[in-house]
């Protein structure tokens, strides 16, 4: 199974629209969404298309193909507008025999991750920064933030299969990052 994953969109209905194209002409089983939907959050600037109303119509559309958690920036009435289910810090999913315990980043981080056996894959955003690092037998993954890109990235997405993870600039779909899977 192929997953379309991104992260931190913050109300940015132009970058979400973006990123829903790209989704729309592959062919994935979901979309995985890792948090920070509408909000732009108090530390974060305006984002160049904020819309969270346009971010809500767009999201509803697909609501059932959609797999997303919470992250710092939402709250309550988020849920209330939004079709399908955001109030879970984390969720997990199995592609093949592999487990993806899937967060945002702010309870959960690469630094203090959740108990996994080898093999597994932490996904998480929150940092605005992709990464596709194995460490002690765990993969941690992020697609970065469609929106707002830290540490001098572009805006991104991602891919997940079943053997690889590939975070991928959101302007022209280049590769940013890669990861093999053991």
């Amino acid at each position: 199974m192929d997953f379309f994953v991104i992260s931190d969109i913050h109300g940015s209905s132009a970058a979400l629209e973006k990123a829903l194209n790209i989704y729309k002409k592959g062919n994935f089983e979901s979309i995985i969404i890792c948090g920070d939907i509408l909000y732009h959050g108090a530390r974060n600037p305006l984002p160049e298309g904020y819309n969270p109303r346009g971010v809500i119509d767009l999201l509803n559309e697909v609501k059932g193909e959609i797999i997303a958690i919470r992250g710092n920036c939402e709250s309550e009435v988020d849920q209330m507008v939004l079709d399908f289910p955001i109030t879970g810090d984390y969720s997990y999913l199995y592609n093949g025999s592999r487990k993806i315990f899937i967060t945002h980043g702010h309870k959960y981080s690469k630094e203090s991750l959740p108990p996994l056996k080898d093999g597994s894959i932490f996904l998480y955003g929150h940092t605005h920064i992709p990464d596709g690092s194995c460490l002690d037998g765990i993969y941690s993954l992020n697609p970065g933030s469609i929106t707002l890109p830290k540490g001098d990235f572009p805006a991104s997405y991602a891919i997940l299969t079943s053997t690889k993870w590939e975070v991928r600039n959101l302007m022209d779909s280049s590769l940013i990052l890669s990861c093999i899977f053991n």
